[in-house]
């Protein structure tokens, strides 16, 4: 197997040079220390950084075919390529390397592009054919794994990040207004957008042909849930135990040692349980705590690893924190909010010991463990007041009424409620998903009117409302879970996951989003998911029979930090002077009265706008980083110096 990789390429009507490749390859080093190929021929070039963990002696990237007329560079994992390749062996393909990547080359040979439709894993790769002059860009059916495009002047660019592709000489840096309306409504930025124009993102389970100046996208994936299994409860328990040992043996697979993030939640535990149960042998896992208790989630992870006895490791953060956003900004290429900062402290502690660790990503999707998809639920029920009792007495009660900012206060749950009572169905549920940021009305008063005329005809909810919609689902569980699957699960959850575990070398797997357990999962009935008051109803009953009890009896907390407090607090001063002084406020594109606004709304405790600040601060280090060329370290600097003066 080849292992987490960064890739990149260009495909020109001219020659191409090496150097031109080894910019955009050096760019992704940190996705791959241990090793770089590069192959060039006349107008095409692909590029390889390497991060060594099966197969360590031989398979170095780029890897051609028998006759060298197909060439792959290749990020990932293909869990099913020794089934694969018995098969190719059978029709006569040789083998030079012991890789999952050489399988790739031989199952383009047998099938061309539909051979993405055979692989099982999570990856992103390029397949040149110098015989139809033809390049192929594959992303895994979920989106695990990133690739980024653009043309360029004639030249074809690609790269695991973003950074790759503006590494290429002659690549320009132009915001895309359109994507930051985007990103400050939904926390993240729907393909085919990036934070810069002209430069696109391959969507998940999509394939892209680029062949004599054009390229074509197809779509090779989908997600049903409208086919359902009818079986007893202790059946369905008894196949979700196979599925789910069957998933996290093939991920196991590794030549070197794989540990596992635990948070001690049930999603991370259960992986740890069945880790335990395969491998025997202790392993190492990692958590990340805070001094704040209602926050805090090591006191869980702690009894799990005592449970299964794992060398376990842990660490207390601080609001010290902030000053590490420019290095967690320039990994993601984009702005994100504050769960990055929690991803990238515990893939700094797991990168110090390990190079593989397992995940719980998915959980909450696959068996429908966020709040929201019960609370919609509430939401119909208090719909049916009257609008003027909603709006002309209970509105004003609710909001003014202190914030607590303790995570998920009672406060914070009355004004969900009522503002999404305004709203039906798919258009609630986008609403759902980003009530903790900019909703259109808001966006409204954040920009200024120059900026707000370019952008106000363009609804973001619209993004999940026509997920939603779609015939794939019809239970209102089920299209929620396939909205997520579609939108948030892949462009936020996942890519945060790649690029702070990336920024760390480390590899991080989750065995819940292996493909055959997600379509699996989507044949249970919602009931088995959301069962009354109980979320995550059939994973808790399974998860009751192999994890300590304080575990599966605990009401979910979620990976985060209380940055609420923070910026509240000891962070106050320093938020404050950078939002005012802050490029977008400077330039005219948001309101300064009113960013303002929201800063001393949340020191009094009138509203909890902690993700809508820390958006606004992402944005300001974005633009220094990547519009200013100013390296991380240079923005630190600057961020410990407003700090030390503001006090």
């Amino acid at each position: 197997m080849k292992n987490m990789c960064g890739i990149c390429g260009i495909l020109s009507q001219k020659p191409v040079r090496e150097d031109h490749v080894r910019v955009m390859t050096d760019a992704l080093v940190h996705r791959g220390p241990d090793d770089e190929g590069i192959y060039v021929k006349d107008g095409a070039g692909l590029g390889h950084r390497r991060l060594s963990i099966i197969d360590l002696s031989t398979g170095r990237q780029p890897i051609a075919n028998e006759d060298e007329s197909i060439w792959i560079v290749f990020n990932g994992e293909i869990y099913n390529f020794p089934e694969l390749k018995q098969e190719l062996v059978q029709r006569g393909h040789r083998f030079r390397t012991h890789t999952d990547t050489e399988v790739i080359v031989h199952l383009y040979e047998e099938m061309g592009e539909r051979c993405v439709e055979k692989l099982s894993g999570m990856f992103a790769f390029a397949i040149w054919d110098e015989k139809r002059r033809q390049l192929l860009l594959a992303r895994d059916r979920i989106g695990q794994k990133p690739l980024f495009y653009a043309d360029n002047h004639g030249d074809f660019l690609f790269a695991s990040e973003v950074k790759g592709i503006l590494a290429h000489r002659e690549i320009q840096r132009v915001l895309d207004v359109e994507s930051l309306h985007y990103y400050l409504s939904l926390r993240f930025i729907p393909p085919p957008h990036t934070m810069f124009k002209g430069i696109c993102k391959l969507p998940p389970g999509h394939t892209l042909i680029c062949c004599d100046g054009k390229t074509s996208l197809r779509r090779y994936w989908d997600l049903d849930f409208t086919s359902k299994l009818r079986l007893s409860e202790t059946d369905f328990i008894s196949g979700l135990e196979d599925a789910l040992h069957k998933a996290v043996r093939s991920h196991l697979i590794s030549d070197v040692p794989v540990g596992a993030f635990l948070s001690g939640g049930m999603d991370t535990s259960t992986v740890v349980a069945l880790m335990a149960a395969i491998r025997k042998e202790p392993f190492k896992t990692f958590a990340i705590g805070v001094q704040e208790q209602d926050f805090n989630e090591l006191p869980y992870a702690r009894a799990v690893a005592d449970y299964f006895h794992t060398d376990h490791i842990e660490e207390v953060v601080s609001a010290d924190l902030v000053e590490l956003m420019p290095a967690i900004v320039y990994h993601l290429d984009e702005p994100s909010d504050s769960i990055a900062a929690c991803m990238y402290q515990a893939a700094r502690l797991a990168g110090s010991h390990v190079k593989v660790v397992m995940g719980g990503d998915g959980g909450d999707e696959l068996f429908a463990g966020f709040d929201r998809y019960m609370g919609v639920g509430y939401i119909n029920h208090y719909a049916l007041l009257p609008r003027l009792i909603r709006h002309g007495l209970l509105r004003p009660l609710f909001h003014h009424l202190p914030d607590s900012f303790t995570y998920k206060s009672f406060v914070q749950k009355l004004r969900w409620m009522d503002q999404l009572a305004d709203y039906s169905e798919g258009e609630r549920y986008a609403e759902a998903t980003a009530f903790f940021r900019f909703s259109h009305s808001q966006k409204g008063r954040l920009f200024t009117q120059e900026y707000w005329q370019q952008l106000q005809e363009i609804d973001a909810k619209q993004i999940i409302v026509e997920q939603y919609n779609k015939p794939n689902a019809e239970d209102p569980i089920d299209r929620m879970l396939y909205a997520d699957f579609m939108t948030r699960l892949s462009e936020h959850t996942l890519m945060l996951t790649d690029r702070m575990n990336m920024a760390f070398s480390l590899e991080a797997r989750s065995p819940f989003l292996d493909h055959e357990l997600v379509e699996y999962l989507a044949r249970f009935p919602s009931n088995l998911k959301i069962r009354g008051r109980e979320l995550k109803y059939i994973l808790r009953r399974y998860a009751g029979t192999i994890l300590p009890p304080e575990i599966t009896a605990r009401k979910k907390q979620g990976f985060m930090f209380p940055v609420a407090y923070w910026f509240r607090n000891e962070l106050y001063p320093f938020v404050r002077q950078t939002l005012a002084d802050s490029f977008f406020v400077r330039n005219g594109m948001f309101d300064r009265d009113y960013v303002l606004g929201l800063v001393e709304d949340h020191r009094h405790n009138r509203d909890d706008h902690h993700v809508r600040l820390w958006m606004l601060l992402n944005m300001e280090v974005w633009h220094q980083l990547y519009m200013e060329n100013r390296s991380p370290d240079e923005v630190a600097s600057s961020f410990a110096e407003i700090r030390r003066r503001a006090g």
